[in-house]
């Protein structure tokens, strides 16, 4: 069993880990020569199942294994993503598959490059495998001429081999066809006003005397209409707040993509929402709503920072399905992290 690969995209890798940390601190991994796959399937809250295109990080990769030449690992995010920030400024990056006292370990190995009159220090420590802490493995400087002087370090970061039968019965969740797809705004924007609207939420909770633990768990309400409307908002005892979006667009269906075609569309339940509504968003039909947690909404959020449109697909009071496109250098969409957050009963 062998994977290595170098890194192109350390800061696309950097964030990537960063959002998925917020939501679980083990992620399965997925190696192929073909596409890179991380999910997080926690015990509660959102699940993501993330599809990268190989030149979405890596420059070259190389795997080869028993089981069709697909590697399956469980790695700790907290350490890949610690490892990879002290990368962001390295000349080159490279990571591979290896052992460390019988036991395995994805070992990424930074080369920077500084002036030979800048002192620079790295810690010598290393840190086993026994921990789930990154370490530096080995520390070296080399003389490279022109006044530079290059050093290499080598993080080892402890992960666990996933057997194919362990992950076999892994699938993401099945979910209706959607009432409601529509284009978000930014979501750094969309952040802002969530994470402003949980602290009001809670805030107004701690200052009632009838608050219990249940109700530690702030709940917003999504929105969205097929006339480019989406509405964040929440209520309680004392207040009721809302923000609304106009004018966003609602992607037209691919007949190739549903099944039976120009009929198919045409018996969609986004095609029925359509009827119904107005672009003002002040009518009450053809809305399509779900209640989610606004914390865990928040950290689903971060996913911002990477950039990328995001469609989220509406299935009224039951869940909401994000799929996040990360363009690749050429254009071209090809890489999609999809999110499943389910709604509260209502």
């Amino acid at each position: 069993m062998r994977f290595k690969a170098s890194i192109q995209n350390i800061s696309t890798f950097t964030k990537l880990t960063a959002s998925l940390n917020s939501l679980g601190p083990l992620a399965w991994v997925k190696l192929s020569e073909e596409q890179v796959c991380f999910t997080i399937i926690p015990e509660q809250g959102t699940q993501v199942w993330a599809v990268l295109s190989i030149d979405a990080i890596f420059a070259t990769i190389s795997v080869q294994s028993a089981a069709n030449n697909v590697i399956n690992l469980e790695v700790p995010l907290t350490s890949l993503n610690r490892a990879l920030k002290s990368a962001l400024n390295a000349t080159s990056a490279h990571i591979r598959l290896t052992k460390n006292d019988k036991l395995p370990i994805l070992a990424l190995t930074i080369v920077t490059t500084t002036a030979s009159n800048t002192y620079s220090a790295f810690p010598a420590a290393h840190t086993g495998p026994a921990s789930h802490e990154d370490g530096f493995d080995a520390s070296f400087d080399n003389d490279i001429g022109g006044g530079n002087r290059e050093t290499i370090v080598t993080h080892e970061i402890p992960v666990r081999v996933l057997a194919p039968d362990t992950v076999a019965h892994l699938h993401e969740p099945a979910c209706r066809e959607p009432d409601v797809h529509i284009l978000l705004p930014p979501l750094m924007q969309l952040k802002s006003i969530s994470d402003r609207f949980t602290k009001l939420a809670l805030a107004d909770t701690k200052s009632s005397t009838a608050a219990t633990a249940t109700t530690s768990r702030t709940r917003l309400e999504v929105a969205a209409n097929m006339h480019g409307c989406l509405k964040i908002s929440i209520r309680s005892d004392a207040m009721s707040i809302s923000s609304i979006w106009t004018d966003l667009n609602n992607p037209e269906l691919d007949p190739g993509h549903v099944a039976g075609g120009e009929h198919g569309i045409a018996e969609h339940p986004s095609t029925r929402m359509k009827q119904l509504g107005t672009a003002d968003g002040r009518s009450d039909q053809g809305w399509a709503v779900v209640s989610i947690d606004g914390r865990d909404w928040g950290k689903v959020m971060s996913v911002g920072r990477l950039g990328g449109r995001v469609i989220a697909c509406f299935c009224h009071e039951h869940a909401l399905i994000l799929y996040v496109y990360l363009p690749n250098d050429n254009g071209d969409d090809e890489s999609v992290l999809t999110y499943f957050i389910s709604s509260y009963s209502a």
